[in-house]
């Protein structure tokens, strides 16, 4: 404080006059260039730029949908802000088509927490599981609970402040979950941040022995969807399945562990209309996207 004080005071010595401006010109530079010279001194040293770990958490709004970015236009969630429990955009929908396969399980987790619709949605409406998020970003956790409505810890809900492939690789966690929905994306949103092949029979060894399946959000139109695809395959010994892409790119790919799959799609549209009923999502869309994926033409069931 003392030293603003005099350099105020000098600065209003310097200008207070034309007769006093050089007579006290030489003198303030001098007493400025020696404060200068303190300040850097007393300065911490930064050896080099300190680059942040994770991006900027940022939001948008528009016709009362609230959007989580990462500090660029890529949307990484939605809200909308009447629905805070409802699935806002369509591929996000499809992240739960693993419902026409099982039933609810004893343990449903999400890898990337994003605007947390999914953790939301299965934490409000799925009462037989115990619904469990990873998140590695703290900032992202906290934007979930202060701007998305995400509800705080409880019985039923868990929020893991970790990295997920040390998630999937705790032994801990190996073989107890039926239904892992995998949306691990970064600022740049163009393909997962985990894609090996190592991650994903992490992300296997982590399923339910009787059945357990796994859906994952890819990006159709880049070179990371066919190498993911064939690491997914690789992972899940051939039992993978893209839907067709739905807006801005998004596809899911479902994966399953277990017995083999033979269901008559007749039994997978009635299992929708119940879903559909039950759940408000529109599940007979993911039956019409399986059967164009799996090429079905008039085969009668689903296999995998």
């Amino acid at each position: 404080m003392t030293q603003l004080i005099k350099r105020a005071s000098a600065e209003a010595r310097a200008f207070g006059g034309k007769r006093q401006e050089k007579k006290h010109d030489k003198k303030f530079a001098r007493r400025a260039k020696r404060e200068r010279d303190d300040d850097l001194e007393n300065a911490p040293r930064i050896d080099a730029p300190r680059k942040p770990r994770f991006a900027p958490v940022t939001f948008s709004e528009e016709d009362g949908v609230r959007f989580l970015h990462f500090g660029t236009e890529w949307v990484q969630g939605a809200m909308r802000l009447k629905k805070p429990n409802h699935i806002e955009l369509e591929y996000a929908q499809q992240m739960m088509a693993w419902l026409l396969f099982i039933e609810t399980p004893k343990r449903v987790v999400q890898l990337g927490l994003g605007a947390a619709a999914l953790t939301k949605f299965a934490h409000a409406f799925l009462k037989r599981a115990k619904v469990e998020a990873v998140e590695l970003n703290p900032s992202v956790v906290i934007a979930a609970r202060t701007m998305f409505e995400l509800p705080n810890d409880d019985a039923r809900l868990t929020i893991h402040e970790q990295d997920a492939y040390d998630f999937v690789n705790d032994a801990a966690n190996h073989g107890s979950i039926g239904a892992l929905q995998i949306d691990v994306y970064d600022a740049t949103a163009r393909g997962p941040v985990l894609e090996s092949v190592a991650f994903y029979r992490a992300c296997r060894a982590c399923l339910t022995p009787s059945a357990g399946v796994v859906t994952i959000n890819l990006f159709g139109d880049h070179p990371s969807f066919v190498r993911n695809m064939k690491h997914l395959s690789e992972a899940f010994d051939g039992r993978v399945i893209a839907l067709p892409e739905v807006h801005d790119g998004n596809r899911i790919a479902v994966a399953f562990a277990g017995p083999a799959l033979d269901v008559p799609y007749a039994q997978l549209e009635q299992r929708a209309k119940l879903i559909e009923k039950e759940l408000k999502l529109p599940a007979r869309q993911w039956v019409k996207a399986l059967a164009i994926s799996a090429d079905a033409g008039d085969t009668p069931n689903f296999s995998l």
